[in-house]
């Protein structure tokens, strides 16, 4: 059998267990529930000029190489200062910084341990780290005691499918003096913490490592790391997401500069973001229909399989609500959802709108 019918044959299992998956252009006249740009940011005037000042468009090769650019360094120094930590290193995707810190901190410990509801970057990064990996239950870490020391700890603060959020408090103070405690803050970076600086960023400690990304609350592209001056130094040297990729386009990272401004002055748009979160969920607890979590801008709904989950999805469709299903792997078996998201920009007759769709579906 030849390749291409091995593919044939391979994607006609994926459809018949409802997660062959398609790429659905967006489509005008639709309110868009997925998105990540939870402040809008991506549409800001001044972020889309700020594109124009670099005066080119790619970077033209790694930052090692001729891809370092000015703007590069000064979103660097913005960034560590907003987060608080020494230094920040940008990648060209938030997967791509996870793959090179959980590789280039793979020396510095003898264990791995990873909520089992972690992102798949993190997934990968440690599967390529060969450390022997403890994958633990949700929210629940092993204790020190039970742990090999020095251990790799890695969470997200805000987990992407639920909104959920980590007991970083609680990681931190059960982390042992050469352990390393990394945390992505992909859906915490502009709407939790001080200005939006993340969750992270209210811990003042050198073990913690932050995983950053620019394509959500920044409406850009492009992820960094932060952390202790010497793990930046480490990553600049051993991290192969960064060494051998081409760096960011210097008119993204000044854009993202403009995004950051933006974003830390910002309060009047978590404001209005978090408004829009408690209409949602009051309404849904009307409803009846869904078991609904603390109110987030991220709000999964969860009918069960796969198929059921692609119903809802296109009666939302049916009436111009883009909220596309979410099934396995990116969500466990049994658990196939509809992950709403919520933006500062959303204006309460699109909450509405999405309300009536929802009751008015009958899957």
């Amino acid at each position: 059998m030849s390749a291409r019918a091995r593919a044939q044959s391979l994607l006609a299992e994926l459809a018949a267990r409802d997660v062959r998956r398609s790429i659905r252009t967006a489509r005008p006249g639709f309110i868009d529930f997925a998105s990540n740009d939870y402040l809008g940011l991506s549409r800001l005037p001044e972020v889309r000029a700020a594109m124009r000042a670099p005066g080119v468009v790619g970077s033209g090769g790694s930052r090692l190489l001729s891809g370092a650019h000015p703007e590069h360094a000064a979103l660097e120094e913005e960034l560590a200062r907003f987060v608080r930590r020494e230094r920040a290193l940008l990648f060209s995707s938030g997967y791509l910084a996870a793959l090179g810190i959980l590789q280039a901190a793979a020396p510095l410990a003898v264990a791995a341990y990873s909520d089992e509801r972690n992102h798949a970057s993190i997934i990968d990064g440690l599967r390529l780290t060969k450390l022997p990996r403890t994958i633990y239950a949700h929210g629940k870490p092993p204790a020190r005691s039970e742990r090999f020391a020095p251990a790799l700890i890695v969470t997200e603060s805000v987990f992407g499918m639920s909104g959920a959020r980590a007991d970083l408090a609680g990681h931190l103070a059960d982390l042992g003096p050469d352990d390393l405690l990394v945390v992505d803050e992909a859906h915490a970076l502009g709407v939790y913490g001080a200005a939006g600086a993340g969750i992270a960023s209210a811990f003042d400690d050198d073990r913690i490592v932050i995983i950053g990304t620019l394509s959500k609350a920044f409406g850009c592209a492009g992820g960094f790391v932060a952390g202790a001056s010497e793990i930046i130094e480490l990553l600049i040297s051993t991290a192969r997401s960064f060494i051998f990729d081409t760096s960011l386009p210097p008119p993204i990272a000044a854009a993202a500069r403009a995004a950051l401004r933006a974003l830390a002055q910002g309060d009047a748009l978590r404001t209005a973001l978090n408004a829009h979160v408690m209409r949602l969920h009051d309404g849904l607890c009307t409803l009846d229909r869904f078991s609904l979590a603390a109110p987030a801008p991220i709000v999964p709904l969860i009918v069960g399989e796969a198929r059921e989950a692609l119903a809802l999805a296109e009666a939302l469709a049916a009436h111009q609500i883009f909220a596309p299903a979410i099934r396995p792997p990116t969500v466990p078996p049994g658990r196939s959802q509809l992950r709403l998201v919520l933006r500062a920009d959303h204006t309460p007759a699109e909450i509405d709108a999405l309300l009536r769709a929802l009751a008015a579906a009958r899957v």
